[in-house]
């Protein structure tokens, strides 16, 4: 294969444009990934829409919820971050936020090196090079070059675990450490009652990660009922309210306190992103229960309430932004022990690796016919 195809945009609006790159020399601490699959993400439809804080060096290719196959490797790089060997044929993943490791925040606050000063994101913002390049999940192949991008990480995938499962590893590790930062303040305690605001993927996904966490029920707040609702229940979800059905703050308060009784969840997650989400979660809330606030990060939407700060600074009330390195190896570990517990491929709705079918598979997001559209461009491996 003497070019990879990739797929870049132009900027916010733009159709995707599918370009060939030059195969790449792949030095010493270096690797080149055939992509299986790669999930599109709502940071993807945020940057689509115009909606990051900050500029972009467009064009580039988006995608970071990727698996794949390590096609080529240089002779130094022989593990993972987590010490584990790789080799050409291993199955591996890429977080798109990735600690320095060497900034104030992830020497002094390793906790929250999700805050690190100068991330590295393999290159695909950072705009090291001329586009079209190989960084970004949208596309047959990724390359990584950690002598070039120190903080860089990859990590590897269990061997039995298909390649379309683990694209989930990173967003259900979000969700993951969200609810790990309420056990730590005691807002998140074995049997507890948890309500989950928004029915995305993020949504679906905290169900999972709640129950396999000690929840004891969980209430979904969201909509469409097809097929995101229908789906959290099959997640293990108890109870669902939709959206549609309840369309005032006041009557989806009413209806989860009637369904949880008492005097309301012990804790509630916001993976929506709606700006009045936080307001009417509280509500939802018993006094002296946790609200986890994870799915505001961006400006859109919620400049008059600044409701987004509490998610992208990671403070207490609690605000849950993205994840640290050592936080994905948990995320991978939770989708191996439950591959069989929960219907994660359902989740997923597969497009094909074309200018058409990237187009229908962000425009499926954004009318909420699919949970989470998932792009794969060699069947074979997804």
């Amino acid at each position: 294969m003497s070019t990879i195809r990739v797929a870049t945009f132009d900027g916010p609006g733009s159709s995707p444009v599918i370009r060939s790159v030059p195969h790449p020399q792949v030095p010493s601490q270096a690797a080149l990934i055939q992509i299986g699959a790669c999930g599109v993400c709502g940071t993807d439809l945020h940057i689509l829409k115009g909606h990051w804080p900050r500029p972009l060096p467009w064009p580039f290719t988006l995608g970071h919820e990727l698996a794949g196959v390590v096609v080529e490797k240089g002779s130094e790089l022989k593990t993972d971050f987590m010490g584990q060997p790789l080799s050409v044929g291993s199955k591996v993943m890429l977080p798109p936020l990735m600690p320095c490791g060497k900034c104030y925040y992830c020497v002094h606050y390793p906790e929250t090196a999700n805050k690190c000063l100068t991330p590295v994101y393999y290159g695909r913002y950072l705009g090291f090079k001329k586009p079209p390049h190989l960084w970004g999940g949208w596309a047959e192949m990724v390359y990584v070059d950690l002598e070039e991008l120190p903080g860089t990480k990859i990590y590897k995938l269990p061997d039995d675990m298909p390649l379309r499962i683990g694209t989930l590893s990173e967003p259900l590790t979000s969700c993951i450490r969200a609810l790990h930062r309420a056990v730590r303040v005691g807002g998140f305690r074995n049997g507890d009652t948890v309500v989950i605001q928004g029915s995305g993927p993020i949504g679906v996904l905290a169900v999972a990660a709640a129950l396999e966490m000690g929840a004891g029920r969980v209430v979904v707040v969201g909509a469409p009922e097809a097929p995101r609702l229908a789906l959290c229940r099959r997640f293990g979800a108890e109870s669902t309210i939709c959206l549609d059905d309840h369309p005032t703050p006041e009557a989806r308060v009413d209806a989860v306190r009637q369904i949880v009784g008492g005097f309301g969840a012990d804790l509630v997650m916001d993976c929506a992103g709606h700006p009045t989400a936080g307001p009417e979660g509280i509500e939802m809330l018993r006094d002296g229960g946790t609200y986890v606030e994870m799915g505001q990060f961006t400006d859109a939407g919620s400049i008059d309430t600044n409701w987004h700060r509490f998610c992208t600074k990671d403070i207490n009330l609690l605000g849950s932004w993205a994840f640290t390195a050592n936080d994905i190896p948990l995320g991978i570990a939770m989708l191996d022990r439950a591959q069989d517990r929960y219907p994660w491929t359902e989740m997923q709705t597969l497009f094909p690796f074309s200018e058409d079918g990237i187009s229908d598979a962000i425009q499926s997001a954004m009318d909420m016919r699919s949970v989470k559209s998932t792009i794969v461009p060699y069947e074979d491996l997804g």
